[in-house]
């Protein structure tokens, strides 16, 4: 199921559309981290070249990835 969810980027409001796989992921490596979801999406925001959702997608696979390669 894909759902919207809003967020705060460096104080500015959006959001984004993605699968709830992708987001529950998300969430619990941003908690792993010790940092707040926005915390997290700011430092996808500031390296991305591409859509949000995207990167937030591609970032949740590259880390779950590198966990099977551990």
């Amino acid at each position: 199921m894909i759902a919207k969810h809003s967020l705060t980027i460096a104080g500015h409001a959006t959001s984004v559309t993605i699968e709830r796989e992708f987001w529950d992921e998300f969430k619990s490596i941003a908690e792993s981290r010790g940092v707040s979801v926005n915390q997290l999406v700011a430092e996808i925001d500031s390296t991305r070249s591409g859509n949000l959702s995207s990167a937030i997608r591609v970032f949740v696979l590259r880390e779950v990835k590198g966990r099977r390669a551990d």
